[in-house]
């Protein structure tokens, strides 16, 4: 087994002296790496190249913010036009005008768009928009559920001893992160995900003060969670009874599990909706969309929502070449991805059972993610900290790294599948799997 990675240990050393960690993320640190990251230095297609020249298949494609996979020719083109006459004017283009329409005809209740330039930003913008609309403060989010670094959002967001979380009548508040406003975080109130009676419960004993609930449609931060049967439309139908927004963050399943994301998947329709990640194809580009009565609320003199980014012309090219691909054909990309994400599963599922490994895959979509656990599902926040081992598949990674895999070490991130894959990656990653669960029995 031919694999190295002097170069990568040489480039952290380097960065540890200029870079808190080593990088810019900490997702990218020791936490997730261990000795060192790896340096990446080049895409293409379905495959990434590190700095000492291995490469691997890639199912982390930028935590799926690249549904063609690197460097699409499109993409790529459209970017070099955009720079040749201009990245960003600060000013309204029409290229703008032109992605919204695109968004608008594809995202369930759509009616007008606003955008932004992260994920993070778009939720933040949306929990003002419903505050201020409303003229409420409090809103609800769920255990598990990460919407950005935004002080409002960071509580109960990341893995934590099972002990503790608190009963699931009255979870304990646990924030993410030290140096956050206490006061705002006194307006956000946390509930188990896919249990509507809890829901039920907070809207009543916060009655009047809610602005807003929202909520992933898919939980992507503990892996893939899918709802329960009935969980978001029951959702729905709670927020219009209390006469309380709906937020659909889709900034993880945004142009991932359909052309119009889960709503569209699961047929419910948001009051705001955001978006991120996919939106850009590996650009920062993100969008708030929703009812007009709702979004024009940001007129002037209204919600204040400022970005000399927003809507970066270069970034709205690689967006609107992006969106032609995915679209085209009545959206075939996502059926195939759909196929494929299946097959790669179904591989896995075989193979953990053949070497008797106590594993299971969850996926919705091209999404998908390995839990090395007991249970036969992961329903919710609480299953995944108790039952999940989370450092065993920390390790897998590690070892599908030798054998030329590239997947997030995180247990609570997931694996996406692109455009850019076909059947032979699956096929690749499976032999690679077979060889890392070896070594680890032989460890």
């Amino acid at each position: 087994m031919n694999y190295a990675t002097k170069r990568s240990k040489a480039l952290y050393q380097r960065a540890l002296r200029v870079l808190v960690e080593g990088g810019s993320s900490p997702s990218r640190g020791p936490a997730n790496y261990g000795e060192h990251p790896i340096f990446l230095e080049r895409g293409q297609g379905a495959y990434v190249y590190d700095a000492d020249g291995n490469r691997y298949v890639d199912w982390m494609m930028a935590y799926g913010a690249l549904p063609l996979g690197h460097a699409h020719p499109a993409v790529a083109a459209a970017i070099e036009e955009a720079a040749k006459a201009g990245t960003l004017f600060a000013a309204a283009t029409e290229v703008e005008v032109e992605v919204a329409e695109m968004l608008a005809a594809v995202i369930p209740g759509a009616e007008r768009v606003r955008f932004a330039n992260t994920g993070t930003e778009a939720a933040m913008a949306a929990i003002r928009l419903a505050r201020g609309y409303t003229g409420r403060a409090k809103f609800i989010k769920f255990e598990g559920h990460y919407h950005g670094w935004y002080d409002d959002f960071l509580l109960n967001a990341h893995p934590q001893p099972i002990a503790s979380l608190g009963h699931r009548r009255d979870p304990i508040r646990i924030p993410d992160s030290s140096g956050l406003n206490r006061r705002a975080l006194e307006d956000t109130i946390v509930v188990p995900w896919n249990d509507l009676q809890a829901v039920a419960r907070a809207l009543e004993d916060h009655h009047g003060q809610v602005a807003a609930v929202i909520t992933e449609g898919v939980m992507g931060n503990m892996g893939v969670i899918p709802p329960a049967d009935g969980f978001l439309a029951g959702l729905r139908a709670l927020t219009l009874e209390h006469d309380v927004l709906l937020i659909m963050d889709e900034t993880v399943t945004g142009f991932r599990v359909a052309p119009g994301g889960c709503q569209e998947l699961f047929g419910v329709t948001a009051d705001i909706a955001t978006f991120g990640k996919a939106l850009g194809a590996g650009l920062p580009v993100a969008a708030f969309t929703g009812k007009a009565e709702i979004m024009e609320a940001l007129a002037w003199g209204g919600v204040l929502h400022y970005g000399t980014q927003n809507a970066s012309r270069a970034g709205l090219f690689a967006t609107r070449a992006s969106l032609r691909e995915l679209l085209r054909d009545d959206g075939a990309a996502f059926t195939r991805m759909r196929v494929l994400a299946q097959a790669l599963s179904d591989g896995l599922r075989q193979l953990f059972g053949a070497m008797g490994v106590p594993a299971i895959v969850q996926h919705v979509g091209p999404m998908l993610q390995i839990f090395f656990t007991d249970r036969p599902a992961i329903r919710d926040y609480r299953d995944f900290c108790a039952h999940v081992d989370r450092e065993k598949y920390r390790r897998f990674v590690w070892a599908l790294f030798r054998h030329g895999v590239y997947m997030t070490p995180s247990a609570a991130l997931h694996s996406i599948v692109t455009v850019a894959h076909t059947q032979e990656h699956v096929e690749e990653t499976l032999r690679a799997a077979r060889r890392a669960l070896g070594e680890m029995e032989d460890e």
